[in-house]
């Protein structure tokens, strides 16, 4: 399948900074920032397309390993505040993982590992000077001036601030050369013009524009297990969800003899379905009481932003809509959209009964998972309503039922 790397990482990126804010406070756009910063620097130290699209890449990933972080620190009692951080290292450590299930073009080993190490040692790992690579550097940099100074928005007075900051830190959080390469490229507030809200995207394209590669149905599957990742982390109550949803795609892909690519793309398609998820309050998606009319709204914007998400990935479609239309109805009572039977194709409709199944089958903090018998009864009355296809319902009972 042809696809660009970017543009999936660039809109994955908004996803993350909805986590970011959430979770520990970081303003919009602060991967993509980061990113800017990193295509800059990688210019000014020679680097050529391929490298400087792995540092941008690693720079759009590198906290997207804060959910399953911070789910762990909950699970050990551990209140992460946005004021506080405990065992950063952890997060460093997984998103180094996650790194490994993308397929960039040379070696990025240690670019997230390494992306808060100083260059004096004091980091927290510990590693300094030429132990740390020049890809983890240049994200650390960008990755601490945006977290502290916020450059959506920059004036005189910030820009003296900001200046005044890479000097101090040149020889402790920084490398001279690369300190002085950003105050060369960020000379005035001006220079930081490009990276305000509605700015960063032209930006970044400008700086690195897209390009489209063919991957394989391994790679695409691989692409599906690192995002269904990220997003089931961001609730302990739907921890399978996503990947249990792929993999019932992937095992109904089976039962209707898909090819192997349309099988890998309808599988990253579940793994993607609920990224809009990543949206939502964490403390709406875990509430354990009823929601209330606004909460409830809250949780079924998560459909159109998940559409809007995956919308903005060049060459996508159809498998945008295939992921996002998941809670559409035949009979025009879903969401986001209200389609009905004609608007929705074989996909969409499929993507319907599993979500439904996987929900009512997998077992949540505050539910066992139901018996099959049980789900594909409730089913059935949905298909008797008329709001999701019967003949997808009696075949699901017979790829499970077994």
């Amino acid at each position: 399948m042809e696809l660009s790397l970017n543009s999936m990482l660039y809109a994955f990126s908004r996803g993350l900074d909805y986590v970011e804010h959430d979770l520990v406070g970081i303003s919009s756009h602060h991967s993509k920032r980061v990113a800017y910063i990193c295509a800059l620097l990688g210019e000014q130290f020679g680097l050529n397309e391929n490298e400087k699209s792995d540092v941008v890449g690693c720079a759009l990933l590198h906290d997207s390993a804060l959910p399953e972080y911070i789910q762990e620190e909950a699970n050990q009692g551990n209140e992460v505040l946005k004021s506080k951080r405990t065992n950063m290292a952890r997060h460093c450590v997984i998103g180094e993982e996650y790194a490994k299930q993308i397929p960039f073009h040379g070696n990025v080993d240690n670019f997230i590992l390494y992306h808060h190490e100083a260059a004096d040692g004091n980091g927290i790992i510990g590693k300094k000077g030429d132990e740390i690579p020049l890809g983890a550097s240049l994200i650390h940099l960008g990755d601490q001036v945006d977290a502290i100074f916020h450059l959506s928005a920059v004036s005189d007075e910030k820009y003296s601030k900001i200046a005044d900051f890479i000097k101090r830190q040149t020889g402790k959080l920084f490398a001279p050369s690369q300190a002085e390469a950003f105050l060369d490229i960020f000379h005035s507030k001006e220079s930081f013009m490009y990276m305000i809200d509605r700015e960063i995207d032209n930006a970044l394209n400008k700086t690195l524009p897209l390009y489209h590669e063919n991957y394989s149905p391994e790679q695409l599957v691989s692409f599906a297990s690192f995002f269904a990742r990220i997003i089931d982390y961001k609730s302990r109550f739907t921890r399978d969800h996503s990947m249990g949803l792929a993999k019932k795609a992937d095992a109904m892909s089976n039962y209707y003899h898909f090819d192997a690519e349309k099988k890998a793309q309808y599988y990253l398609a579940a793994a993607l379905h609920d990224i809009g998820k990543l949206a939502v309050d964490s403390n709406i998606l875990e509430k354990p009481s009823g929601l209330t009319p606004a909460e409830f709204t809250a949780i079924q914007d998560h459909a159109w932003i998940s559409y809007s998400i995956l919308s903005e990935i060049d060459g996508f479609q159809p498998l945008g809509s295939w992921a996002a239309l998941h809670h559409e109805k035949l009979d025009g009572s879903g969401y986001p959209f209200g389609l009905t039977a004609p608007e929705l194709g074989f996909e969409e409709r499929l993507m319907a009964c599993l979500d439904i199944y996987q929900a009512l089958v997998e077992k949540r903090p505050y539910k066992d998972g139901m018996p099959h018998e049980k789900a594909i009864g409730i089913l059935d009355k949905l298909a008797v309503a008329g709001r999701i296809d019967g003949d997808i319902v009696s075949d699901l009972n017979k790829g499970f039922g077994g």
